[in-house]
């Protein structure tokens, strides 16, 4: 072990590239017919998403450092030419099978279940005069087309907005020629149409593209001309805001400044109708500054993303995942004190499978209560209707202490936040966006409660967002305790983050940017010594990425000193594992199922005393060493227990399980000849439905 060098770039994954890998996994989920019909619809809206906010931030900050003549970037050392052009070969095939899902499998399936897109060569003469009443009526009026001559240059286009470009023949009213013009859809058009069941033709769940009704009919939007042609196409634009923190004085104005930029920023993608002619796609990419690896030409809607409508729409409970009721611990129902449930022991929640309710509890109580004397929050995303937020406008409204740290460049929840910054504040709250150049990503809320002749301070921490829409979805834990040493360590850290002064120890927490990444490394060093004296030594590691350096080093070096190690990485993950002599004892796989795998979950066996954490924190260097983030101990012996049995449990699966091979591929597991299968959400929404 001596010899090698555990940081050679040959041992590191590229970060880009895995994550094209998971939008494979999730795309996978499309395909399996073990999956509900409309939810592998969802599945398949869900990687178009993903691969938007791939180009809009990932792409678009490569090609900006090639641009620039950066030479290399990332821990695998690929120059960022190298990895676009990687991205390229990757992203396009990811593409072409989004598009063979839906017209080859699911498009066939739903019709088969009464749930119709009608093309335009199937539209009978009923169905043809309802819609182009419907376009009259409802499409005409907002729709401005645009000919494209000296006078008329080519309009600005939103990012991800859907548009048309038209050829054309003849001469107008002015006697002008032009043979080229744009149509662009307005956004608060809806991107799929259901016909009226009582339409003659039409059924209960048809629908038609908008694509398609602006197709059918865009020869009255140029009166007296000839189109000879009309061709969708979307371009995806860089998205990432630029604000210098340090040059700027008030971090929410400037932010609000750039918010409107984000729609026209460089263009890094186009995406256009399959049957476009080369001439003009070849003009688009001109007026975008593109090349022409940079168009995906597909064979259907152009955003697919707007397809998740149907699933929503179609009432078919039958075609989606059964409904599911989180459950709710023991003595925290609605009516109970949540206060003095909490002084009996320490709470853990596992969302969604246990109901995000006592912890909107714990703050509207707080917020209602007369011997709560402060409220302390942080905020990174929230939604733009919250309980939780209300609740702190209430507060702050009454007179209590209401200090906020709300996180505004929590990327695509911008405005959101600003909004809500601006809320509160009306509200008397202190509103503080954090410390510049660190974002705050830390989940925690702190009640300070008068209970006779003392002060007590109450605790929330979690390993996710006070989102209560993505609690659903997302599985998170949280924790509430009267803990007094992390009641203190929790105010240090509200008061690093709105006040001045130098780092103080902190007790229990643990804390990016200080002393998360050197505590985590130092373990990992207890389990090579305790391997090397002959005792158990193991790993167990659960969260959405693992990209960081210094920690894939000391986890190869544990491997090579026969430490056993477990990841559970949902998405990112840079590690290679398997390879003789460096990673033979680490296994990595990934979950992707029902519900977002969203915890943060640390376990070192720590020979016959196992430490377990929870945090808010992937192991990335930006959540180690740029934000302001939180790992907490979980030291009730009951609870610790649990979380041990539900990472043994999460290994157990083979129905939602991705094994990750030293290549960077993925390879599915499935159950081995009699081997029962196993879902670990499938057994924990059984396990949590018995606590309703």
């Amino acid at each position: 072990m001596d010899s090698l060098n555990l940081k050679d770039p040959q041992y590191y994954l590229n970060r880009e590239l895995s994550v094209l890998q998971f939008n494979n996994r999730v795309l996978e989920l499309a395909k399996d017919e073990s999956t509900p019909l409309l939810e592998r619809l969802r599945f398949l809206c869900i990687s178009c998403t993903n691969l938007d906010e791939f180009f809009e931030v990932r792409v678009a900050g490569l090609k900006q450092k090639a641009s620039h003549g950066i030479s290399q970037t990332g821990i695998d050392k690929k120059s960022p030419s190298e990895i676009i052009k990687l991205v390229d070969e990757d992203a396009h095939a990811l593409v072409d099978q989004q598009y063979r899902i839906l017209n080859d499998t699911l498009i066939p399936a739903l019709r088969e279940q009464g749930i119709r897109f009608i093309p335009r060569n199937d539209w009978n003469t009923n169905i043809d005069k309802w819609l182009k009443e419907y376009f009259s009526e409802k499409l005409l009026p907002v729709i401005s087309p645009l000919g494209l001559d000296p006078a008329h240059p080519f309009p600005r286009i939103l990012n991800k907005s859907l548009n048309f470009i038209v050829s054309l023949q003849g001469k107008d009213a002015f006697g002008r020629s032009s043979r080229m013009a744009v149509v662009q859809a307005p956004r608060p058009l809806p991107r799929l149409i259901q016909l009226p069941e009582e339409l003659d033709g039409a059924g209960p769940e048809d629908y038609v593209f908008l694509s398609s009704v602006i197709h059918a009919y865009v020869d009255s939007l140029f009166p007296g001309m000839k189109v000879t042609g009309c061709y969708q196409f979307r371009v995806t634009r860089n998205s990432e805001l630029f604000v210098d923190e340090e040059e700027v004085d008030d971090l929410k104005r400037a932010l609000e400044g750039e918010l409107a930029s984000r729609r026209y920023g460089e263009a890094v993608r186009i995406e256009v109708a399959n049957d476009c002619p080369e001439d003009m796609s070849a003009y688009l990419v001109r007026q975008f500054s593109l090349t022409p690896s940079d168009v995906y030409q597909v064979n259907g809607p152009v955003n697919l993303n707007r397809l998740s409508a149907v699933c929503d729409m179609a009432a078919r409970p039958e075609l989606k995942y059964s409904s599911f009721t989180p459950g709710l611990p023991k003595g925290l129902s609605h009516k109970a004190d949540i206060f003095s449930q909490i002084r009996k022991g320490d709470i853990l929640l596992h969302h969604p499978y246990e109901s995000f309710s006592p912890v909107i509890d714990f703050v509207v109580q707080a917020a209602s209560d007369p011997d709560v004397l402060a409220i302390k929050q942080t905020l990174y995303r929230s939604g733009s209707e919250s309980t939780i937020v209300d609740s702190l406008v209430h507060a702050a409204r009454t007179g209590k202490e209401v200090v906020v740290i709300v996180e505004l460049r929590a990327r695509f929840d911008e405005a959101d936040n600003i909004a809500l910054a601006t809320r509160l504040q009306e509200a008397g709250a202190h509103v503080v966006y954090g410390v510049v150049g660190y974002k705050t990503h830390a989940k925690m809320n702190l009640v300070v409660r008068r209970e006779g002749n003392t002060l007590s301070r109450y605790v929330h921490l979690g390993t996710g967002n006070y989102h209560a829409r993505n609690v659903r979805f997302y599985t998170d834990y949280g924790l509430l305790t009267c803990d007094e040493k992390i009641g203190k360590d929790v105010h240090e850290v509200f008061m690093q983050l709105t006040s001045l002064g130098k780092v103080t120890k902190l007790n229990k927490l643990l804390q990016s940017p200080f002393t998360l990444n050197d505590a985590v490394i130092k373990m990992i060093k207890r389990e090579m010594d305790n391997a090397a004296e002959g005792k158990p030594a193991n790993i167990i590691v659960k969260m959405n990425a693992l990209v960081d350096e210094d920690i894939i080093s000391a986890l190869y070096e544990a491997s090579c000193a026969g430490v056993q190690i477990d990841l559970i990485i949902r998405g990112m993950c840079c590690l290679k594992p398997g390879i003789p002599g460096v990673s033979e004892n680490i296994r990595v796989r990934s979950i992707v199922g029902q519900f977002l795998e969203h915890h943060r979950v640390y376990y070192f066996q720590n020979d016959s005393k196992p430490a377990v954490f929870c945090a808010s924190a992937d192991w990335m260097e930006r959540n180690l060493h740029q934000r302001v983030e939180v790992c907490f101990p979980i030291e009730n012996d009951k609870i610790r227990k649990r979380l041990i049995k539900d990472l043994n449990l999460f290994l157990k699966d083979n129905t939602n399980s991705w094994q990750l091979q030293a290549d960077g591929s993925y390879l599915r597991i499935t159950p081995e000849n009699e081997e029962n299968s196993c879902s670990a959400q499938a057994s924990l929404m059984e396990k949590y439905a018995e606590h309703c």
